[in-house]
């Protein structure tokens, strides 16, 4: 082994082992103790399949799936059509496009946790306020408090904050177009919508693709935003899968039950994204 080889492996097997000991080691032990009954403390005994069986009857978590799913498909909706229509709105702004893309940007390196204590504070106080004021009806209520309007808050919040993120993107794959391009679209007459859909869109597909896949897996592990702005209330009517699995595994003694249901979770979310890749890449320009 050469000194270029060797100094390549040292820097190497420092990350490497980090990443074993605190993702790859736990993960495995959690596959372990899901065929346990396993509490988080005491002794376990191997049961098997039962804790993935069970999964499939808890009323509690299928409900979780059911409010992560909806959550995550509407989220990453409005997410890609905001962030492209951003995107495309900067992208033919050269005066301001620096500035713009900073301010943008700036949601996305902000805490979650802060971020949705002060969406809590507007949500719970300042817009009922201000309803009440100005007397209309439908802000005049804390919706956070209301089991069938409590999604719609938390997708507000995840949606301002992820918007940047994704603009980036496809200000990235903006800027790979030729102008020549729309220049002759103009010659020929083309229309605006006629140029996103026969242009802009295809162009840009790579990075819808990207932005799909990426924004629906960080929405099914939504966590933090429901956390800070519901805690899963009202009841258990905005409690994410992520959320079930914590509450359950560290504080309700269910540590092996509930690491069935996040291995079965990370298979969904593996299957959703590769379906999700097999079908945009269709799409894509070759």
């Amino acid at each position: 082994m050469g000194k270029r080889q060797f100094a390549f492996l040292i820097m190497v097997i420092p990350a490497f082992a980090l990443f074993f000991i605190f993702h790859t080691y736990p993960a495995l032990q959690g596959i372990f103790y899901s065929f346990t009954d396993y509490k988080g403390y005491g002794t376990w005994d191997f049961v098997g399949f039962k804790n993935y069986l069970n999964v499939f009857k808890d009323d509690r978590a299928l409900h979780a799936y059911g409010f992560t799913f909806q959550f995550a498909v509407v989220s990453t909706i409005l997410v890609n059509i905001i962030s492209l229509l951003l995107a495309i709105g900067l992208n033919g702004n050269v005066k301001f496009r620096k500035f713009l893309r900073a301010t943008y940007f700036l949601p996305y390196i902000l805490s979650v946790l802060i971020i949705g204590y002060i969406f809590k504070f507007i949500f719970t106080h300042m817009l009922p306020d201000l309803g009440n004021a100005l007397n209309i009806e439908i802000l005049s209520s804390n919706i956070l408090g209301n089991p069938d309007l409590a999604w719609i808050g938390i997708v507000i919040v995840a949606v301002w904050q992820s918007v940047a993120f994704n603009t980036l993107l496809y200000l990235a794959g903006l800027s790979t177009i030729d102008q020549e391009v729309y220049e002759a679209a103009d010659i020929d007459g083309a229309g605006n919508w006629a140029k996103f859909w026969r242009i802009t869109f295809p162009l840009v597909a790579p990075f819808f693709t990207i932005n799909m896949v990426v924004a629906m897996k960080n929405f099914l592990m939504a966590f933090d935003q429901i956390v800070a702005l519901t805690g899963g209330g009202p009841g258990q009517a905005t409690e994410s899968i992520s959320l079930l699995i914590y509450r359950g595994g560290f504080q309700g003694g269910e540590f092996a039950y509930q690491s069935a249901n996040a291995v079965i979770y990370f298979i969904v979310i593996v299957a959703i994204s590769v379906i999700q890749l097999r079908v945009l890449e269709r799409r894509e320009v070759k």
